[in-house]
């Protein structure tokens, strides 16, 4: 595809953090607007979903030019955009916020999983999604679509810049969703933003046990106190101690 590679040390940091921590990291950064709306998983995964964009783009389907034997034609680019979009990317839909028809169904979602797709994320809805739910690969969308995408959209566009659920999204951007939901993180800020979130997690870890053991929040979260400070850090080493 001729984009740079997302580096394989931080999909696995991406892979650890939330998409909340992550929102954060990016903010800091003066990125605010970076999760998709009204996007949810259909199923709850065991990891986060970590790929770089190839992304398709839908226009309002208009009557003459969309009819049902438009899937007959080999360059459709829906059907071509299944077979292109490279293992380990996430396909990410811009189906113009607009659930009343299905941007895919389970058949397509099928191949892209058989293929290593990472994942596809939606800003409308897919059909068939008791099957997609139970399909090992990550998938997001507004809601359940029965009728087929042509009654809505007309696929117009393959891996240009889109919008998704209200957030710009370009070909080579970090995806990453997890339980909650799907962030957008520009690739030439993904190691940053990565190591940032980790660190942040770290932190909230140990914050969660504070406040679990009955520590007031106030100077420990943030930590404003050099008391938090300094035990984050002890706390921190006594981690790294017990790793093999």
């Amino acid at each position: 595809m001729g984009e740079q590679a997302l580096d394989p040390a931080t999909r696995e940091r991406l892979m650890g953090v939330s998409t909340a921590t992550l929102c954060t990291a990016l903010f800091k950064l003066g990125l605010r607007n970076q999760f998709i709306q009204d996007v949810h998983p259909l199923s709850q995964k065991g990891q986060n979903m970590v790929g770089q964009a190839y992304t398709m783009r839908y226009i309002p389907a208009r009557e003459d030019l969309n009819p049902i034997s438009v899937f007959q034609d080999p360059t459709h680019p829906q059907r071509v955009g299944v077979e292109e979009c490279p293992p380990d990317h996430v396909m990410v839909i811009d189906s113009r916020k607009d659930p009343r028809a299905a941007s895919a169904g389970s058949i397509l979602v099928a191949r892209m999983m058989q293929r290593g797709v990472a994942g596809v994320v939606t800003d409308g809805g897919f059909r068939d999604t008791p099957e997609i739910a139970g399909f090992d690969i990550p998938c997001y969308h507004n809601r359940p679509s029965a009728p087929t995408n042509l009654t809505r959209h007309q696929a117009i566009e393959l891996n240009g810049p889109i919008g998704c659920g209200d957030v710009a999204v370009f070909p080579g951007d970090v995806v990453v969703g997890d339980n909650e939901g799907v962030v957008i993180v520009p690739l030439h800020l993904a190691d940053e933003v990565s190591r940032e979130a980790e660190n942040m997690t770290a932190f909230e870890d140990y914050v969660a046990e504070r406040v679990a053991a009955g520590e007031k929040v106030i100077g420990l979260y943030p930590a404003t106190s050099e008391e938090a400070r300094e035990g984050f850090e002890a706390w921190r080493k006594a981690k790294a101690a017990l790793k093999p």
